[in-house]
């Protein structure tokens, strides 16, 4: 991987980004950049003859293979990256005196000093214009050592986008081209296993080897989902292995166990009975453990199986397939030369019906570089895609290397990195701090580049972010990706609801090039201690409960820009050291609240409290987050109400529920008119609900919203009792009238006419309102 480890310093985005917050109105308007105006303005004309300069300087130093001005551009990034943390202090302590003129810390009851200690005006002025002076200092050095380089003034290279249709047709084109040249491979393996190894007491194990990016996973599954194989066994499981061949967290993916306990023996056991009696089928996909005492733990208890039974195995080493076959193993072959000039032409060309002639005699020359590989095919076409003359195409073979083992095939994929424009580079590096085989959820995906600053914050329907992921999808880059239906009503009936997601994967070769040009001291995931981790550190990602010690470490990282963590009861860091912090996940977690000073996390976009079963309520003062676009709060079953004036919330883009309550500490529905919210939405506890907040929260002018769940609390019908006292009568009576309002609640929640699902929960009403005749987009 060290081949790849020169990758383009892209410095581009950050100083575009660094230059809107640099003119952000926010500024002015709080005086918070008072006693500095000298310094503020000779910032804001340094900066665009950096932005006329920079792409030239950017292909200079890639092209011409540059070290000076490489070094130029490394220490210009880093200088944006101290000014832009600069410009969010700005911005933090311009929206904390907003919130201090709207009695924010009044209503906290606390401590202003202790709260933010370091905001008193005179020693923040001492203290940021010092900083603002360093760095107009470092940047006005730079520019005039850019002088030097005599760079010139490049206009922007606009690229074509493409349509998400346009992108998935030849996608899936170019997977039925792979499927179809496998088709002898597949058709061997199955008779294996479905013939040869029917009555077979003995397990059978059959290693599927060969060089990355070849398709090993790819003919799995097409084993895998083939309808004999399906047919056959009467359990069928994948499970991902990758570089750690753990036995007691391979066991526990097998039985898709939870449990985050490493207890090696109940694993095993938990196996043993899974396995018991059944013919079964596992996958294990991206083996490279050639440790025989692990291989034998486990395959012990993989032994417990039926007649018949059998595993299949992926990887690249022939040590690992020799240590794992119980006979021989396939060495799957190479992509034969028609099928790598159809996935080259189906991605170059896409739906071009007259394909320029002299681009087409050229297909045969950069088949010969792909070496049989479907994903070097696939990327190197991807390329080509956005080269329309023969002189392009020839500079992209002169910079293409042959193909001729697996270390080949990563210089073809790291030309189709270098191949993206700047602001897409940075964002799918990013994308190396997920493990191998992580299932990417692109909204959370999308969000996070906001939040580390890849996308602007302007972007406030993330369109940006999804023109980069279809770019990046059609330069396959993402692969695996689907939409998938998630359904709640099985195990939770109060928050019953169905909602989708748009999930994908990065292959594993893809993965090894995101690690070798993504950003070390910008992000990173905790997997030991976090003592020895950069201060510079922007995201954090952990999966892990057991956290006591290393969250003490937490406040020295007041870079954060993006937080997840799973945590086992009370939130475990003071918000007075997360200014700049933008994604904030602690979905899963046992916490029963958040607390209230995490309403002075002012710039905070994504807030994901989705699955937190204990949590009770949400901060009181949370209106005044008011830069909170995303608010997720799923399958938290215990939440009675939302917090008042959510109305505030006026960048909100999603809220996947609304929980009515009552009290005056409680927002009512109306809170939603003035929400522009869309995706999926839940409105739960509707008993709750008036005709008149119903009419108020305005639905029906919520053109995004696409799918609406409308949940009142179930209960017991009244039982009408057969005599005619005056108690039964004033039972008979209220239960009418809690029809009627019943009734005219629902009628009151007009939905828009875009609406595609619409779900209505223990309604117990009697009619259905007018509009639903109304809803033509209802799939």
């Amino acid at each position: 991987m060290a081949a790849l480890s020169t990758a383009m310093v892209v410095v581009k985005p950050l100083v575009s980004a660094l230059m809107q917050k640099a003119t952000s109105p926010l500024l002015a308007q709080y005086k918070v950049m008072a006693g500095m105006e000298e310094q503020h303005e000779k910032l804001k004309l340094l900066l665009p003859a950096i932005l006329r300069a920079i792409t030239d300087a950017e292909e200079q130093a890639t092209r011409r293979d540059r070290d000076d001005i490489r070094v130029w551009l490394q220490m210009l990034k880093t200088a944006a990256y101290e000014s832009i943390e600069v410009f969010d202090e700005f911005k933090y302590e311009a929206l904390r005196r907003q919130a201090k003129k709207e009695g924010h810390y009044i209503k906290l009851g606390m401590d202003v000093i202790k709260l933010f200690p370091s905001h008193n005006r005179i020693a923040f002025r001492y203290r940021m214009g010092n900083k603002l002076c360093k760095i107009v200092r470092d940047i006005d050095a730079l520019v005039k050592h850019m002088k030097n380089f005599g760079f010139n003034n490049l206009p922007e290279v606009q690229r074509p986008t493409h349509s998400l249709h346009e992108d998935s047709s030849f996608i899936q084109d170019s997977g039925s081209i792979v499927s179809r040249s496998r088709d002898e491979e597949r058709q061997k393996i199955v008779k294996m296993l479905v013939k040869d190894q029917a009555n077979n007491k003995d397990l059978m194990v059959i290693p599927i080897v060969g060089m990355g990016g070849l398709g090993k996973t790819t003919l799995a599954q097409l084993i895998f989902n083939d309808p004999q194989v399906k047919k056959h066994f009467q359990l069928a499981k994948w499970v991902c292995v990758s570089d750690d061949f753990d036995v007691c967290n391979l066991a526990n993916k097998i039985c898709e166990a939870t449990s985050t306990e490493n207890n090696i023996e109940k694993a095993l056991q938990d196996l043993k009975k899974l396995l018991s009696g059944k013919r079964y089928l596992l996958v294990l996909d991206d083996v490279w453990n050639e440790d025989d005492d692990n291989w034998a733990k486990l395959k012990t208890c993989l032994g417990y199986g039926d007649a018949g039974s059998a595993i299949l195995v992926t990887t690249r080493s022939k040590g690992v397939a020799r240590l794992m076959s119980t006979g021989t193993y396939h060495d799957i072959v190479v992509l034969d030369r028609k099928f790598i000039k159809e996935i080259i032409e189906i991605r170059a060309f896409s739906s071009q019906k007259n394909k320029p002639v002299g681009l087409v005699d050229l297909v045969d020359e950069m088949a010969n570089k792909c070496f049989g590989s479907p994903l070097a095919a696939k990327a190197l076409g991807a390329v080509l895609r956005n080269k329309t003359t023969v002189e392009e195409w020839k500079a992209v073979s002169q910079r293409s290397v042959i193909c001729s083992d697996e270390n080949k095939i990563l210089p073809i994929l790291k030309l189709s990195y270098d191949d993206l424009p700047a602001n897409m580079k940075q964002c799918f590096a990013f994308c190396a701090v997920f493990p191998k085989d992580y299932e990417i959820d692109v909204d959370m995906l999308i969000q996070l580049w906001m939040a580390i600053g890849f996308i602007p914050e302007q972007d406030e329907l993330c369109t940006e972010g999804k023109q980069i992921f279809r770019e990046m999808v059609s330069r396959s880059f993402f692969q695996d990706v689907k939409e998938v239906r998630v359904d709640e009503g099985e195990r939770m009936e109060r928050y019953c609801s169905r909602y989708k997601r748009t999930i994908c994967k990065i292959h594993d070769l893809m993965h090894d090039v995101a690690l070798s040009v993504m950003e070390r001291v910008s992000t990173a995931i905790l997997n030991a201690s976090m003592k020895e981790m950069s201060l510079a550190i922007q995201t954090l990602l952990c999966d892990y409960r057991d956290l006591n010690e290393d969250l003490q470490h937490v406040s020295k990282y007041s870079s954060l820009r993006a937080l997840k963590l799973n945590v086992s009861s009370s939130f475990p860091m003071r918000p007075k050291h997360l200014h700049h912090l933008r994604n904030l996940d602690l979905s899963r977690s046992d916490i029963k609240a958040l607390p209230e000073d995490i309403s002075i996390m002012y710039n905070l976009q994504t807030l994901n409290l989705s699955d937190c079963c204990y949590l009770v309520r949400l901060p009181k003062q949370m209106r005044y987050m008011t830069a909170l676009r995303h608010l997720y709060i799923r399958g938290c079953m215990a939440l009675k109400c939302m917090p008042p004036e959510l109305g505030r919330l006026n960048s909100l883009k999603t809220l996947t529920n609304f929980v009515a309550g009552i009290g005056s500490d409680c927002s009512n529905l109306g809170e939603l008119r003035h929400l522009n919210i869309g995706g999926s939405l839940v409105l739960n506890q509707l008993e709750n609900v008036t005709e008149a907040d119903a009419k108020v929260a305005n639905l029906g002018d919520k053109k995004e919203l696409r799918e609406l769940s409308l949940i009142w609390t179930r209960r017991e019908t009244w039982e009408i009792s057969d005599t005619e006292d005056e108690h039964s009568k004033t039972e008979e009576h209220s239960e009418i009238e809690e029809q009627h309002s019943r009734n005219k609640v629902l009628e009151g929640l007009k939905s828009p006419h875009g609406l595609q699902a619409l779900r209505i929960v223990s309604y117990q009403g009697t009619t259905f309102p007018t509009w639903m005749g109304f809803l033509q987009n209802m799939v």
